[in-house]
Parts: structure tokens; C-alpha cells; sequence
């Protein structure tokens, strides 16, 4: 997983502190959309304000998931660090998916339509992949960092990493289609 990265010292202290790093980014490019879209909404009225804002309150709690993640350690804190896996992973697809929703609406005059496609290709490719990250998940029956290919659940375990670096790609990758709009 994305966290097993982080589980031993001095690694941890280093994921903790650069996801932290990586969650204040992110509520610095999520306000900065905010403000960008409440500013064209001004003379396109192309989306209500509440969606907006409602929009960036849910990828403000992603953010609140991802602080938490990076201060409960997977294997310390398991419940605790699951919970704010699930936090920043469910609300990031819903921030993604929404984003791309607003980006359609403020076609063509605010955003190309192939912006718009590639946003939305990345939040369907991202909600896909987290559907079954939750669901492989939960069939693991242990927490664990070293697994061999022998072991039970090691094929859930590899799914849903694989699902979950999926969505946290997307992410990335979705975050950098407003180079434009921030230009």
C-alpha cells in the first residue's frame, strides 16, 4: 500500500511529514480553484455557488484524511489510519468528480472540452479503481508490510494496492490539468 511506504523508522517520520506537506498543497490548490471558479462565475453564472463551495468542503476533508493517515501510522494505529485512508481516498474521488462536472459547465468559454474529457476520464479511472480498493481491502483478514505471494488474502492485499495507487495517481494527475487554469 501507498502507507507501507511510511510504517518503519526513519521512513515514517519522512511519509508523515510529506504527506502533511502534500495535504497543505493540496487545500492551497483546492482554495485557489475555489476562488478561480467563484471569479468566472461572476459573469458566466455557470454553476451555483453552494456547489463550489460545497466542492472544496469535501476536498478539504480528503485533506483532513490525508493528515490523519500521515500521523496514525498503518501499523500503530490501524483503525485509526484506515478511517483516514478512507476519508481522504472517498473524498478525493467526490472533489475529482465534482471538479470535472464544474469544469463541463463552464464550457467552452472557461475550459476546453478536451480538458474536460481528460478530467473526466481520470475521475471515472479513479472512482473505478477505489470501488474494489475498498472491497479487496476488506477481505483481508491481517495488517501486515511484508507479504509473499503464498500467504492468505495476499491476492486482495495486491489488488487493492494496485487499486489504491491507481486513485492516488489520479489525483496527481488530475491536480495537473489546472496548470491551465492557473496560468
Amino acid at each position: 500500500y501507498f502507507s507501507d511506504t511510511g510504517t518503519k523508522p526513519p521512513e515514517s517520520g519522512v511519509f508523515g511529514f510529506m504527506i502533511n506537506i502534500s495535504a497543505l498543497l493540496a487545500v492551497i490548490t483546492m482554495y485557489i480553484r475555489y476562488l478561480l471558479i467563484e471569479k468566472q462565475n461572476e459573469s458566466s453564472h455557470f454553476v451555483r455557488s453552494s456547489c463550489n463551495i460545497f466542492s472544496l468542503c469535501i476536498g478539504l476533508m480528503g485533506c483532513i484524511g490525508m493528515g490523519i493517515v500521515a500521523t496514525f501510522q498503518e501499523l500503530a494505529v490501524p483503525s485509526v489510519h484506515d478511517i483516514g485512508a478512507l476519508v481522504a481516498f472517498g473524498s478525493g474521488v467526490v472533489y475529482i468528480t465534482l471538479q470535472s462536472i464544474i469544469s463541463y459547465k463552464s464550457c467552452p468559454q472557461w475550459n476546453t472540452y478536451f480538458v474536460c474529457h481528460i478530467r473526466m476520464a481520470i475521475s471515472v479511472i479513479s472512482c473505478i479503481a477505489f470501488i474494489p480498493m475498498i472491497v479487496f481491502a476488506s477481505q483481508i483478514s491481517m495488517t501486515r508490510i511484508d507479504w509473499t505471494p503464498d500467504e492468505k488474502d495476499y491476492t486482495y492485499h495486491l489488488l487493492s494496492a494496485i487499486c489504491e495507487w491507481t486513485v492516488a495517481f489520479g489525483f496527481i494527475f488530475f491536480f495537473l490539468t489546472f496548470i491551465r487554469d492557473f496560468q
